[in-house]
């Protein structure tokens, strides 16, 4: 399987951004057909878990600017006023590695001398109004990556107030709260989401009450299917996006692998027909046939892209189910049937609910025709739904097939009285020449060596080119000896390489409008000041900070932890918008397992709910504002 578009030399192109959890998945997305990918630096990343050393990184920079792939850092989370010198530091080590640019969060370090680098703002800054984006792009961000609850209009609308760049997530994981101004892992556990440390609370179980008390659902009520706008990609092109991002940075090399090389294939097919170019270089052959609905999903949504619809959330597990293989149709012992045509092999994985929404799992132990012998069966019934959550063949097959990326390059080789000259050109018009000094004779048998010479230049291994063209200009054509055509092959091969590194598009950090007005007349919580720097940077754009970050200290009881466009009632067809004949159902409460309660406040004029905290927790390790360092 080959996926080909036409690369462009500069910033304007449609680039496909991928996750890199460590340096073996930055390299599996870029072979994939990744034009970017976007890496976890070893400290302030909003994944604490998958940071990576330097040395990763620099490596990961090498391998990439080769195919004019870009390295993107992530430096997104809030740093208290003792974070804030390492965090600059680290900028700049980030940038000496050959990183393309930094996706940062907190506005102080704006105040602070960062790299020439282009400044990309997280999506914990909750990017999602067109006075915010062009606020961001006055004060030097480069591009915003958008909030996943936006919708296609307001997607437009922000297109339309902003030359800046947009990047725009089109699959993995949802978070049910608005990205930055969720503190439900803080106020539950004092693990701040905005430092890097979201325990995922909203994905475990929750019983819903009345104001009567009385249950009106139980599960998990806050849990999300995943993103999957795969179809969508020619309608996002068209209002103007960017940055397509896969997200994905604590999900392993095969997802990585089978996401990317799906979405290249997809993107292409939308480049090609609108003449749009990707950002980056050479031609990726998959040595595999993707298939993203084997790997891990939840169930798949395009959350309120294309408006407000049910099925956007999963209340039985937060669990992977993978791929749905049909119902039962016959059950005798450990053995089964099932209606559809999926073929099952010995140590798949297979999943199903019993009656009581309980997730069950077993592995396949043999399989004979249409039955599949299961190495447990508890609470498996006739016609239950039963999901594939391990499919062996397509993971050893996505291992096993060896995805290549390569550069096309063009030889000409002219022949000269006692010498010889190399030229190679490469796909993005960058030339070299290699000439040699060498006492040549005509060949006995022409076309033999003529054979031979074609053979010998299009032997391009491993150096990342393949060739697509070779001419020999010659008014004889000469005996040359193996070793003199592969020398110079790689000679000219290796100064190609070293161009296309000195010549790789770069851009540096966007100009900053002293004059920018902040979109925020006063700044609260829930705009995430954790330090002076932020606050000094509010306040010089015209914004009044009147209450710090709770990663500061404080109680968040009483307080608002959550603003999700996310509505329970009206996943569980109980939105009384849609249907005024249903009764009131009074204050409504979401508990835990531990007894621990949520006030469900409902937004309904702009579709929605908050979730108000109504336990008491105070954040511990925390530097209040008014201290030594706050």
């Amino acid at each position: 399987m080959v996926s080909r578009s036409t690369p462009l030399s500069g910033r304007c192109g449609i680039e496909l951004l991928a996750p890199a959890r460590d340096l073996p998945c930055g390299l599996a997305a870029i072979d994939s057909g990744a034009d970017a990918v976007y890496v976890g630096a070893p400290r302030f990343g909003a994944r604490a878990r998958v940071g990576n050393e330097l040395r990763a990184i620099a490596d990961l920079c090498a391998y990439a600017h080769r195919f004019w792939v870009k390295v993107y850092a992530t430096v997104n989370t809030l740093l208290r006023d003792s974070e804030l010198d390492e965090a600059v530091r680290l900028c700049r080590e980030l940038a000496e590695l050959g990183v393309d640019g930094l996706i940062l969060q907190d506005l102080g370090l704006l105040r602070r001398e960062l790299p020439d680098l282009p400044l990309i703002a997280s999506t914990q800054l909750d990017n999602s109004t067109p006075a915010k984006v062009r606020f961001l792009e006055q004060v030097g961000f480069s591009r915003v990556i958008l909030g996943r609850e936006l919708s296609l209009d307001e997607l437009r609308s922000i297109r339309e107030a902003s030359a800046i760049e947009l990047e725009c997530f089109v699959h993995g994981s949802l978070c049910v709260g608005q990205s930055g101004r969720c503190h439900l892992s803080l106020a539950r556990g004092g693990r701040s989401g905005n430092r890097g440390e979201c325990a995922q609370p909203c994905r475990q179980r929750y019983r819903l009450l009345d104001g009567e008390g009385r249950e009106l659902a139980g599960g998990h009520l806050l849990s999300l299917r995943d993103l999957d706008l795969s179809a969508q990609l020619g309608t996002l092109l068209d209002l103007g996006i960017t940055s397509f991002k896969i997200e994905g940075r604590l999900k392993d090399e095969v997802y990585v692998r089978d996401v990317v090389g799906a979405y290249r294939l997809r993107l292409d097919e939308e480049l090609t027909p609108r003449g749009l170019r990707k950002t980056s270089s050479g031609t990726t052959r998959l040595g595999f046939e993707p298939r993203p609905e084997c790997g891990f999903n939840r169930g798949t949504t395009t959350y309120f892209l294309l408006g407000r619809s049910s099925s956007i959330a999963e209340h039985r597990t937060p669990a992977m189910l993978g791929e749905e293989l049909g119902v039962v149709r016959a059950l005798r012992g450990r053995t089964i049937e099932l209606s559809g045509e999926v073929q099952l092999t010995a140590g798949d994985g297979v999943c199903w609910f019993d009656r009581d929404n309980l997730l069950h799992g077993a592995s396949v132990l043999a399989v004979h025709g249409a039955r599949t012998t299961l190495e447990r069966v508890e609470g498996l019934e006739l016609g239950d739904r039963v999901w594939r959550n391990r499919d062996q063949a397509h993971r050893k097959a996505v291992l096993a097939g060896r995805s290549v990326r390569s550069i096309e390059v063009r030889f000409s080789l002219l022949v000269e009285p006692g010498a010889l000259l190399l030229c190679a050109t490469d796909e993005d018009g960058l030339t070299v020449e290699k000439r040699l000094a060498y006492a040549w004779a005509a060949a006995d048998h022409p076309s033999d060596a003529a054979a031979t010479l074609e053979r010998q230049l299009r032997r391009t291994g491993s150096s990342g080119f393949s060739c697509s063209e070779c001419q020999v200009v010659s008014a004889v054509m000469p005996f040359l000896p193996v070793s003199i055509l592969n020398g110079l092959r790689r000679a000219a091969l290796e100064d190609l390489l070293a161009l296309r590194l000195r010549a790789r598009p770069r851009t540096g950090r966007a100009p900053c409008e002293a004059t920018a007005r902040s979109p925020l007349a006063t700044v609260g919580y829930e705009d995430n000041v954790l330090n002076r720097e932020a606050e000094a940077f509010y306040r010089f754009h015209g914004a009044e900070v009147v209450e710090w970050a709770p990663e500061a200290g404080g109680s968040l009881q009483g307080s608002r932890v959550m603003r999700t466009r996310y509505c329970v009632l009206e996943e569980l067809g109980r939105c009384r918008r849609r249907s005024p004949e249903l009764a009131p159902l009074g204050p409504l409460t979401l508990v835990d397992e531990r007894g621990r309660s949520l006030r469900l406040e409902l937004t309904c004029g702009d579709c929605g709910m908050d979730l108000v905290e109504l336990g008491l927790l105070t954040p511990a390790g925390s530097d209040a504002p008014g201290g030594e360092d706050r």
